[in-house]
């Protein structure tokens, strides 16, 4: 008895994932997705009569839009999401991709999985697509290349949602409205927020991270666009560097990632799946964002290979333990190594004035006093077996 109940059970089973495939092929006219649409009809649950609705109902135009993102929906979303929702972020993101030149030019693999998605991360799906087409399209209208385009948006975004940097946010994770609500977000969701501004206008943009630096505490969240013209992934910011695309202060920290550990390797976000995930820092036991180690790249562009001897002078200036900006500038002797100005109270904790050195060395460091106007100067001498000094300038 035990064997013919287990041998129905068996068929019983076969028999179920055959309906569910065969349900699938009803709605995928790609026989890739048809795996993928098949799990997410059977984990939809009670939801499931919504991702049919949003397959059946898709323009036919979209209709690999719409089966590519069901087919890789984690979970919770084949559970909640509805019909309405996915209908009206396929046809903006469609939108977007028919309206502006640099977006017509994007592949589409990667139209797919970096622009169409409406969300990053694990954030709560808000319904932001049309609001923030609506929102950016006015600061891209008279962009002629796609590189304009991301200037505009990088420019705009702050006084656009009006959101700072701060660690006071409620929560690290914060979906776009979260942060607008508050006003406030630290670097995850400022990326959240770059990153759908990005892809409201059609620009392929995903969020990088690393959960833990190799030189010091904490993690860090940005933004990578795809770039036509380079056809390659390029990194920026919610305060975007002044030299442009893959310039900024955590090059220097970047280059020191490494590739093999899973906690100091950087990681960019994906909608397909790749067999990784990315490390949620704030929920380490998710493993439900599919992530690619890009490593490498970081390291690559920020020098990490073969430099020996280096250390990297960090610089702040404090006035009642609160950051203020000032001038500042390094010497060595009677040469001037990099000049520039000290983070600002909204930059990320984890920003300094940055200058690479050598270990074991003497450097000057000058600024102007925001009090009397008068230039001052300190001596230090870097270590001679730590790839870093931090400077608090009072």
């Amino acid at each position: 008895m035990n064997h013919q109940f287990f041998f129905k059970w068996v068929m019983l089973m076969m028999s179920f994932s055959i309906q569910l495939l065969a349900g699938a092929e009803q709605f995928s006219k790609f026989p890739e997705y048809q795996k993928g649409i098949a799990r997410s009809l059977k984990q939809a649950g009670s939801n499931r009569a919504e991702l049919i609705k949003a397959l059946r109902h898709a323009p036919t135009e979209q209709t690999k839009g719409m089966q590519f993102l069901i087919a890789y929906m984690p979970e919770h979303d084949c559970k909640l999401l509805k019909a309405e929702f996915l209908l009206s972020n396929v046809a903006w993101a469609y939108k977007a991709r028919n309206t502006y030149s640099w977006a017509k030019k994007v592949p589409e693999d990667i139209f797919l999985n970096d622009i169409l998605p409406y969300a990053a991360l694990n954030e709560r799906r808000d319904n932001w697509r049309e609001d923030f087409y609506k929102r950016f399209s006015k600061h891209v209208i008279n962009a002629k290349t796609q590189i304009e385009a991301i200037k505009a948006v990088n420019n705009a975004i702050l006084r656009e949602v009006k959101v700072k940097y701060s660690t006071k946010r409620k929560k690290p994770d914060q979906s776009p409205y979260e942060s607008m609500e508050q006003g406030l977000a630290s670097c995850t969701g400022l990326s959240i927020l770059l990153n759908s501004a990005f892809r409201a206008v059609g620009i392929p943009s995903r969020v990088v991270g690393i959960p833990m630096w190799t030189t010091k505490r904490g993690n860090h969240n940005w933004v990578e666009v795809w770039t036509t013209g380079q056809k390659r992934w390029q990194f920026t910011e919610y305060y975007p560097d002044k030299n442009g695309l893959d310039h900024g202060w955590l090059l220097g920290d970047a280059a020191k990632a490494n590739e093999d550990s899973y906690y100091h390797s950087i990681y960019s976000s994906s909608w397909k799946s790749t067999g990784r995930h990315f490390p949620l820092v704030w929920d380490m036991h998710r493993k439900d964002v599919p992530a690619v180690n890009v490593t490498r790249r970081y390291v690559m562009l920020g020098g990490g290979i073969g430099v020996e001897n280096a250390c990297e002078l960090r610089i702040q200036y404090l006035i009642d333990n609160k950051r203020m900006v000032v001038p500042v500038a390094v010497y060595q002797g009677d040469v001037k190594l990099r000049e520039g100005e000290s983070p600002m109270p909204t930059d990320d904790v984890n920003r300094y004035f940055s200058v690479r050195v050598k270990m074991g060395q003497i450097y000057q460091i000058v600024w102007k006093d925001p009090k009397t106007g008068k230039a001052q100067r300190l001596q230090v001498t870097t270590p001679k077996d730590k790839a870093w000094l931090v400077v608090t300038l009072e």
